[in-house]
C-alpha cells in the first residue's frame, strides 16, 4: 500500500487520497525557510519544492539581500528545483509556500509547469492562486496547477502579521 492510499480493512487500497499529513510536514519546512526570511529582515516567506515524496528546493525571501526585485522564495526554489532535475519542466513537484504566491510567483508555476501549489496564508490584496486571481488555473492558459490553501494557515499568517508589527515600531531610518 502506497502512503497516499488507505486500506478497505482487507488489505486492498481504496481510492488514492492525499496526504495531508505530509502537506503539514512539507509546510513546516516552508515555514522554516519563513523564519530565515524574518532572521534577515525580509518578508517572512518561504518556500520548498518536492518531488518524489523529497525536498529538491529550499529558499525564502532574499529580495533585499540581492536588491532584486525577483528573489521571492517561489522564483529561487523554481529555479533550484529546475537545476536539480535538470529540466525546466516541473510537472510532477509540488511547491509549498507559506503565502499564496503574486501575479510573478503564479506565472512562474505556470511556465515551469508545477502539478501542485500549496500555501498557507491567503493574500487578500495580490494574490494569484485564487485571492484576487487565480492565474494558476486561468483557463487560456496551456497549464494548469492544481491548488491546496490554507495548510498551516494560522501559523503562516501569524509570522507576517508579527514581521509587518515589528517593523511598524521601528524608528524611520533617515
Amino acid at each position: 500500500m502506497t502512503p497516499d492510499s488507505t486500506s478497505d480493512g482487507n488489505g486492498s487500497p481504496d481510492d488514492a487520497l492525499i496526504d495531508l499529513t505530509s502537506d503539514h510536514h512539507f509546510m513546516g519546512e516552508a515555514l522554516r525557510q519563513a523564519g530565515k526570511a524574518y532572521q534577515a529582515e525580509e518578508v517572512p516567506v518561504g518556500a520548498v519544492i518536492v518531488h518524489g515524496g523529497r525536498i529538491i528546493a529550499r529558499a525564502y525571501n532574499q529580495v533585499e539581500l540581492l536588491k532584486d526585485a525577483t528573489a521571492h522564495a517561489e522564483m529561487l526554489a523554481i529555479t533550484q528545483a529546475e537545476s536539480a532535475l535538470g529540466d525546466w519542466r516541473l510537472n510532477e513537484c509540488v511547491l509549498y509556500v507559506t503565502k499564496e504566491p503574486c501575479p510573478m510567483c503564479a506565472g512562474a508555476a505556470v511556465h515551469a509547469r508545477l502539478g501542485r501549489v500549496v500555501f498557507g496564508a491567503p493574500d487578500p490584496k495580490a494574490g494569484c492562486a485564487g485571492g484576487v486571481l487565480n492565474l494558476l488555473q486561468f483557463p487560456s492558459f496551456n497549464h494548469r496547477c492544481e491548488v491546496t490553501a490554507g495548510v498551516r494557515e494560522a501559523e503562516c499568517r501569524q509570522l507576517l502579521r508579527s514581521f509587518f508589527a515589528e517593523q511598524r515600531r521601528r524608528p524611520d531610518e533617515v
